[in-house]
């Protein structure tokens, strides 16, 4: 089973080119959405990554990716 995981393009603390190169490396096989998760609140304050149904936020990136990858199958 493939891993579900998504990001939002309009998250202002994440940039959308350097967050899928970080997230391919954690799953090369995953296909990864972009777009609005209608997570607005917690997306003005940290990154966030949306993945196997968990929201996973963090203040940076690199924080984020790393919370993630517990929950990747």
């Amino acid at each position: 089973m493939a891993n579900d995981i998504r990001i939002c393009d309009k998250c202002k603390h994440m940039k959308v080119k350097t967050m899928l190169s970080k997230l391919k490396k954690l799953d090369p096989e995953a296909e990864v959405r972009i777009g609005c998760k209608s997570y607005c609140g917690p997306c003005a304050r940290k990154a966030f990554i949306f993945i196997n149904g968990r929201y996973v936020t963090a203040p940076t990136e690199e924080e984020a990716v790393e919370k993630a990858s517990k929950y990747v199958k």
